[in-house]
């Protein structure tokens, strides 16, 4: 099998055959926050099928393509659709773009996620900006043997959202009147969503929010050293004594009413960063 190092200067390079920019910000778009991508100047859109080891995105809404152009006066490289483990996939294939994203020059990464929201103080489509997260995936796409060409074997995690950028996001959410949230994420691995018993223990540990992606690509990005901001939706609501079904259309619909302020949040953040 082709060494992990080997396999991202490959896929780089592939991405070098279409698009010659130099991106300095990378860009995860999560599910139903694709129409994000509409405000980047694209010079290159390239299918992931067009990138050596690039998984395939098989979740509703995900488009599966990789976006580079400008955004707000910077070179961005955005991922239009993400891997997660549900899927079946390897925590280092869902990973893998990320590595990608730092061999091409990016030296920060912005990823945006749905999430239920288990703090009662959020509301439907509120945008929490992360501080912190917890790891309930089970499994870690540091696992292995490590290069140190790609980062250190222990990467510290005291802070792995960056504290400047977390900052200056809460500082457009005000500025923009966006009523921004900051909280704690927590990942699992789904598919199915939580029990009610589940829930009220993932609030129990400190968790404000719960989703299904995210934790691994930001670990990777901390090993490879870049600075981090989490953005996450709130599509609905997970109040264990006021709990009811929820629906694929229904978390679709509310990211899409948070979407412009999503798309407003990330573009003056990029202009400032």
């Amino acid at each position: 099998m082709t060494p992990l190092f080997e396999q991202i200067q490959e896929a780089t390079a592939a991405v070098r055959t279409k698009w010659r920019g130099s991106p300095t910000v990378g860009i995860i778009l999560g599910t139903g926050l694709g129409k994000l991508a509409d405000d980047i100047k694209a010079e290159a859109t390239i299918p992931y099928e067009a990138i050596p080891y690039f998984p395939r995105s098989t979740s509703p809404s995900h488009k599966g393509q990789l976006v580079c152009g400008e955004l707000a006066g910077k070179t961005v490289v955005a991922m239009e659709g993400r891997f997660h483990l549900y899927e079946g996939y390897t925590p280092q294939e869902v990973t893998f773009p990320v590595r990608v994203m730092k061999a091409l020059g990016c030296e920060s990464l912005i990823v945006s996620n749905a999430c239920g929201g288990m703090n009662p103080q959020y509301r439907r489509a509120d945008i929490m900006l992360i501080e912190d997260h917890i790891n309930l995936l089970g499994v870690n796409p540091l696992t292995g043997p490590n290069d140190d060409r790609l980062g250190d074997r222990f990467p510290d995690m005291c802070y792995p959202y960056d504290r400047e950028l977390l900052e200056l996001a809460y500082k457009v959410g005000v500025e923009e009147k966006l009523g921004v949230q900051q909280g704690v994420y927590v990942a699992v691995t789904g598919p199915n969503l939580e029990t009610r018993a589940e829930y009220r223990f993932l609030r129990t540990i400190g968790a404000d929010v719960v989703g299904m992606s995210t934790v691994p690509e930001v670990i990777v990005a901390v090993h490879a050293k870049m600075r981090v901001l989490g953005l996450s939706v709130v599509t609905d609501l997970c109040l264990p004594d006021a709990l009811r079904p929820v629906s694929l259309d229904e978390i679709f619909a509310a990211a899409h009413e948070a979407e412009p302020k999503l798309r407003t949040l990330v573009q003056r953040v990029v202009a400032r960063m």
